[in-house]
């Protein structure tokens, strides 16, 4: 009976071994990024860009903004795929800060911004957000640190249904694709959302034109270009920070 439980013991010991093995070699080869998301972490025209030892910061050369964005990443997607659209917003005046995650899974380091919050003082308003899980995970840490930021941010995400924020004092935008994956989630989750929220639609955008990362399995075709979805979506989230910004 010890010789069978002993071998019982070991199987289930080898099957974790190989699953987890497994898993991680399956979240260590992340989607992207692309050449204009390289090409977005270079500084110039106006932009800073700083490398730090798990984040990647776009400033404006010539201001310290006093209103600042947190970004975390999707899963399985690398963090440099949101250059563009990151860099873009700060080319407006804005400091955006761009987490990267374990695995690039923001599932492991949901609080990130326990520690890129106090690294930028003369940021006096935030705004936190991500795409997809690393909307969700943004949404997690607001949901348990309400005094943290002033808004959220939701690209193509939508918050745990543990994190019910719709009496918090907060304001939030949800912006998301017309042929997103996500669409019945995020319509799901509308009643977790702080009271005012909006909801920008854009038509014919999907789930991986979020970010420049290419294909993402499961996703539906995007009715227009990765150009114009980004464009709309950087939009979309400057007219957000620039209504967070006012007194």
């Amino acid at each position: 009976m010890k010789k069978l439980l002993k071998r019982i013991l070991l199987a289930f010991g080898i099957l974790f071994l190989v699953a987890t093995a497994g898993f991680v070699i399956w979240a260590s080869n992340p989607l992207g990024p692309g050449e204009a998301a390289l090409s977005a972490l270079q500084s110039g025209s106006g932009v800073t860009v700083t490398q730090a030892r798990n984040y990647i910061a776009f400033q404006p050369a010539s201001a310290e903004p006093a209103t600042g964005f947190l970004f975390y990443p999707g899963g399985r997607v690398d963090y440099r795929s949101y250059a563009p659209a990151l860099r873009a917003i700060a080319a407006r005046g804005y400091t955006v800060v761009l987490a990267e995650m374990p695995l690039s899974l923001a599932v492991f380091r949901i609080n990130a911004a326990d520690a890129i919050l106090p690294a930028f003082p003369e940021v006096k308003t935030w705004a936190l957000g991500g795409h997809s899980l690393g909307g969700a995970m943004a949404a997690r840490y607001t949901f348990t640190h309400p005094d943290a930021a002033r808004g959220l941010v939701l690209w193509a995400s939508f918050p745990a249904s543990t994190d019910n924020m719709s009496e918090y004092h907060l304001e939030a935008v949800s912006i998301y694709g017309s042929e997103d994956s996500a669409v019945e989630g995020i319509e799901a989750a509308r009643a977790l959302l702080p009271y005012g929220t909006t909801f920008v639609r854009i038509a014919g955008g999907n789930h991986a034109q979020f970010g420049d990362y290419g294909a993402q399995p499961g996703d539906k075709p995007a009715q227009i270009s990765a150009a114009e979805q980004q464009r709309q979506i950087v939009d979309a989230t400057l007219a957000f920070l620039a209504e967070l910004a006012q007194p």
